[in-house]
């Protein structure tokens, strides 16, 4: 492996024609060009100069060498002011995987923030429910992944991941506007025995279960899916209601659907997952930062 240092001073030497001009230029003395030269033909296994009359020309080696010195150094150049760049988070590119609520929302924001203060770091979005968006970190899919846990399920992180703990998000139900308990502002659980029900993912369909369980019915399951637009659509043509989290009220679309808040109130629990040695990167840390920011104006949403 060459020493970039030795590189540098034989293209000097190149340049000066002599040990002792590249020693003026460099600001060495010549015993240490001489040292150096020599630490560097040991590298090679050749020599690369060889003295004619009071002048030294190139070997074969030395002029091969030479050749490639000037590229080898502008690569150099061009590394270090892309790790620079990178370090100083002039640039740098993060790539986040998280579910749709949080894609719909805490994204957005926090991506906004991050383009107004260092526009150069560039994040590309996955999404992805838990527990695969968690092996998604695990299998260098992507850098952070946000995911949410239930308090009443028991839950397995993979252990190479650090949490950081984002938010708690409050439970609601989605109603049809003209639902005789859309005027209340919070409804039993309970109350909505007798419905038919849209479920979503698989973690948050296992909880809704849970849930049913500990106010002592089993609900009626009419339709499933992972897409919460379609869920709000169900929900305004009067198929049934639904269990939803918070965060999907501040994407509610449809004016036939209303939100309303679950008692006894639950809630899930949001947080980033990252591989330990991504925390000393500067671009994730510092999305790390802006989706803490932006969660921490939601506790309790």
């Amino acid at each position: 492996m060459f020493d970039s240092r030795h590189i540098r001073t034989f293209h000097e030497v190149v340049r000066a024609g002599s040990y002792s001009a590249a020693a003026r230029e460099l600001g060495y003395t010549q015993p240490a060009i001489t040292q150096q030269m020599k630490a560097l033909e040991r590298t090679v296994g050749s020599p690369l100069f060889i003295r004619v009359g009071r002048g030294m020309r190139l070997t074969e080696a030395g002029e091969t060498l030479a050749r490639h010195a000037d590229t080898i150094l502008s690569s150099i150049s061009a590394a270090q002011a892309q790790m620079n760049a990178i370090t100083r988070l002039r640039a740098g590119r993060v790539r986040v995987c998280a579910f749709p609520s949080a894609n719909a929302t805490l994204i957005p924001e926090a991506m906004a923030r991050l383009a107004a203060t260092h526009p150069g770091v560039r994040v590309d979005l996955l999404e992805g429910e838990p527990p695969d968006s968690l092996d998604r970190v695990v299998r260098g899919e992507c850098d952070i992944t946000l995911a949410f846990t239930y308090p009443g399920l028991r839950e397995e992180t993979p252990p190479e991941l650090v949490e950081i703990p984002l938010m708690e998000d409050q439970l609601t139900v989605l109603l049809p506007s003209g639902h005789p308990l859309a005027r209340r502002r919070a409804v039993k659980l309970a109350e909505l025995s007798g419905e038919r029900w849209i479920a979503g993912c698989l973690r948050c369909r296992a909880n809704f279960l849970h849930e049913c369980a500990e106010q002592g019915f089993a609900p009626d399951i009419a339709f499933t899916t992972d897409d919460n637009l379609v869920v709000q659509s169900m929900v305004a043509a009067g198929l049934g209601v639904a269990m939803m989290p918070g965060l999907v009220l501040s994407f509610l679309c449809h004016h036939k659907v209303t939100g309303r808040a679950l008692e006894p109130a639950s809630r899930r629990h949001v947080s980033a997952y990252v591989l330990r040695e991504h925390l000393e990167i500067p671009a994730t840390a510092r999305v790390l930062e802006e989706l803490k920011t932006v969660a921490g104006n939601r506790v309790g949403c």
